[in-house]
């Protein structure tokens, strides 16, 4: 599916009903990627891929009054609900609502570009982040999370596993297409930033101890990820039966009230030159 489509459909509504958990689950690379910002001199920063806007609003917070944080993303539904946040605590972040691959930014105007895990959906990578160096002032520092490959988070595909045998299919991950393991292979990686420019391409493996509580998982599995966007089209009846399937499959996850993983990723890091 068209990552524009997609995340104007079921997959933003997911995201967007369950934006609270997923902003607790994920909040340890928020709080990275925020002091990353705060241990340079970056004033104007771009979040790349900001979904409902936890990142953007945390940085522009650290940021106050004299900085600018903007968060660009394709889906309306979630860049509605960040406004909606960012209005609501009396942040002064903003967003855009367009294809960080193809959007003309004004030329150098951020001195720092973050992503959590909003890079890895592109169409055309090298474009994208020739696109986003373009819009890099001289000496700007990328600094972006990815997922590494499924084999590593197995907890990001036990879903799909456990119910393959209901919806056949639903399990299917195709090596480097666009989506969550988009940049899983970190060669890959490197030669895509290469090639669009940046310098000084630094990606190094991180592992960050996640969390949300267990009352929360079956709105996990029935909204989130390839089986959430299978449900919705299905009966009541087969929706049941999927959940039944699939909730033992979590029981390596439970951890007394909460269902803990580890997501391991990549840091990348990189520079704009002149």
């Amino acid at each position: 599916m068209n990552q524009h489509t997609l995340w104007n459909s079921t997959a933003a509504q997911g995201w967007v009903a369950a934006r609270t958990m997923l902003d607790q689950t994920y909040k340890p690379l928020e709080d990275m990627l925020t002091e990353a910002v705060c241990a340079t001199s970056a004033t104007r920063v771009l979040d790349v891929g900001c979904g409902t806007g936890a990142t953007t609003i945390a940085v522009a917070r650290r940021l106050g009054a004299e900085g600018n944080c903007v968060g660009i993303d394709v889906s309306e539904e979630m860049i509605g609900a960040a406004r909606a946040r960012a209005e609501v605590e009396g942040v002064a972040a903003s967003f855009v609502c367009a294809d960080a691959q193809s959007y003309p930014f004004a030329a150098q105007s951020f001195d720092m570009v973050i992503s959590r895990f909003g890079i890895m959906f592109f169409h055309d990578p090298v474009q994208a982040f020739a696109n986003l160096r373009r819009a890099a002032s001289k000496g700007a520092t990328l600094c972006c999370i990815s997922w590494r490959g499924p084999e590593e988070n197995a907890f990001m595909t036990v879903a799909e596993r456990a119910a393959e045998p209901l919806l056949p299919g639903v399990s299917k991950r195709v090596p480097n297409e666009p989506g969550q393991f988009g940049l899983a292979n970190r060669t890959r990686a490197m030669e895509i930033l290469s090639q669009s420019g940046w310098q000084d391409i630094d990606i190094a493996p991180i592992d960050a101890l996640c969390a949300f509580p267990q009352s929360e998982l079956e709105r996990y599995i029935s909204r989130m990820g390839p089986v959430g966007r299978a449900l919705q089209g299905t009966d009541e009846r087969t929706r049941h039966q999927v959940i039944e399937a699939v909730r033992p499959a979590f029981e390596p996850y439970l951890h007394g009230a909460e269902v803990q993983f580890t997501a391991c990723c990549w840091l990348l890091r990189a520079r704009a030159g002149a």
